[in-house]
């Protein structure tokens, strides 16, 4: 039995989020990312497969390089990555296919990620980036915005930062880096790496610092809905289509023993 690391990347506009979904009245008519995959490898390997992920990104969230694993008995194809062009639609794409160490696990052995966010911030809409941004027609204020972020950085309750839906133990997280960017003319970007993060917490964070820009509050308005520990202090949630997941790591010694195939 051989455990197999799968880098994916995708456009997650046409899916229901990462994760199956059971079959009821208010299911999701969409796929998810997770059933297009498998029984994609399902035809290659010829038997079910049960594929993990680093995450669940929601309905409209895109990956650049979600990491998932599976075990398979079967004998390993020549370009396993090749292979699977023949099975997927082009929004689903695997990067890179490796043999992990047994004690490889794609959610657990995670120690860090990092997300990317984008907003279109102009006066006109893109037609070739609507897939993949916010459109904000006001300028934003990036030294306003970047000085909201600093009070993200290090060990604290996210809590107020939580939607509802998925129990967790603590909210407790720690972010390592924070940062708005101006990527070129009109685009802007957020990115925030941190130990984990909560349902829709980055489209969260997304939103009420763009919220307080907008109304001119100080920045340091992040640090009393930090302290507040209730949903209702934050602003608005970001929308789906501009998140990416960029990056999940792991720990070296981890790394150092996949091999690639």
């Amino acid at each position: 039995m051989a455990r197999i690391k799968l880098i994916l990347s995708y456009d997650g506009t046409d899916y229901c989020g990462w994760q199956k979904q059971k079959k009821h009245a208010q299911a999701s008519p969409l796929p998810s990312i997770q059933e297009t995959t498998e029984q994609a490898l399902q035809k290659i390997f010829q038997h079910p497969i049960g594929l993990s992920a680093s995450g669940r990104t929601d309905s409209g969230v895109h990956a650049i390089a979600q990491v998932t694993h599976f075990d398979t008995d079967r004998k390993m194809p020549k370009d396993l990555c090749w292979g699977l062009r023949s099975f997927l639609p082009a929004s689903i794409v695997p990067k890179g296919a490796f043999i992990a160490p047994d004690e490889f696990h794609s959610t657990v052995s995670a120690v860090k990620k990092t997300y990317r966010y984008w907003i279109w911030n102009h006066p006109r809409p893109t037609a070739i980036l609507a897939r993949y941004t916010w459109w904000i027609r006001q300028p934003l204020d990036l030294e306003h915005l970047n000085n909201s972020a600093k009070y993200l950085i290090g060990k604290k309750d996210f809590e107020s930062f939580r939607s509802m839906g998925t129990p967790v133990k603590t909210s407790v997280r720690e972010i390592y880096q924070a940062q708005w960017t101006q990527v070129k003319e009109g685009l802007v970007q957020f990115e925030v790496t941190g130990n984990g993060f909560m349902k829709q917490m980055v489209r969260n964070l997304v939103g009420t610092q763009v919220t307080l820009a907008q109304k001119g509050q100080d920045s340091q308005e992040i640090e009393r809905i930090l302290h507040a520990c209730d949903r209702q202090a934050a602003g608005q949630t970001a929308p789906p289509q501009g998140l990416f997941l960029k990056r999940v790591y792991y720990p070296k010694e981890l790394d150092i023993r996949c091999r690639q195939i």
